[in-house]
């Protein structure tokens, strides 16, 4: 008890909160927009169900790997060496990740370009509820392992991650129904969102590989792309209304 009355009283422990909120804020982007674009196949009605079981899971795993933070961070320490590299378990998770994003995302984008390709059955198969769920775990798993250790690199005491990790997720279920929602009704955004996650997925390898990829490139390059394709939706809704005023002027 007293050693949280004097983490209140702390303005260096608020600090850290701040910070490492806010950055678990902008680390769940990533798992949001794949979460969103995996829902969004699901029928209108499983969708909301799908988001919140999503991001539930991805709350369970990381309060999780919490209470076991010693062994997460040693998951850190070589554990192979391939072609003089040395791979640590994180590594290895990293790789992973980022294999299954490239993959999903080509997959992805080679279907909205060429909807046909591959018949019916195969695109019902992809969309069902619990495959969604699954695909969703294995991100949550590697998301959950970046974002604690960045919460290790960033404070030391544990009920800072705790709180951090909880305000994170309430943002992210306050934003999920919202961003699906409008992924789904701009289909252009679908296409932008694959590409973040292709993005994503290159440097989820680098950092596999060891090559650090400042995150602030990322975002800015991700936030710049959102601006241009809102001034897309501003010029298309524009031109529909004026199309729609000349039909029915007399």
């Amino acid at each position: 008890m007293d050693y949280l009355l004097s983490l209140l009283a702390s303005p260096d422990a608020w600090a850290a909160l701040i910070t490492l909120t806010a950055m678990e804020v902008v680390l769940g982007i990533d798992n949001l927009i794949f979460i969103s674009i995996l829902t969004n196949k699901l029928p209108p009605e499983h969708r909301d169900k799908a988001r919140k079981i999503g991001i539930g899971l991805a709350l369970l795993m990381r309060i999780g790997l919490v209470s076991i933070i010693a062994f997460i961070v040693g998951l850190t320490a070589p554990v192979v060496s391939l072609f003089e590299l040395d791979f640590s378990w994180r590594d290895l998770i990293l790789l992973a990740g980022g294999l299954f994003l490239l993959w999903k995302a080509t997959r992805e984008i080679h279907h909205h370009v060429d909807p046909d390709a591959g018949g019916e059955l195969k695109m019902a198969a992809a969309s069902t509820f619990a495959l969604a769920i699954v695909q969703i775990l294995l991100l949550d798993a590697v998301f959950s392992v970046d974002s604690i250790l960045t919460a290790v690199g960033m404070t030391e005491h544990l009920p800072i991650m705790i709180v951090a990790i909880f305000i994170s997720i309430g943002v992210m279920l306050f934003a999920a129904k919202p961003l699906g929602d409008f992924v789904n009704a701009n289909p252009t955004v679908v296409m932008l969102a694959l590409a973040f996650l292709l993005m994503i997925g290159m440097m989820l390898m680098a950092e596999g590989f060891g090559v650090h990829v400042p995150k602030g490139y990322i975002y800015a390059a991700m936030a710049f792309s959102c601006m241009v394709e809102a001034l897309n939706i501003l010029s298309r809704r524009a031109a529909r209304k004026k199309r729609a005023e000349g039909g029915s002027a007399p």
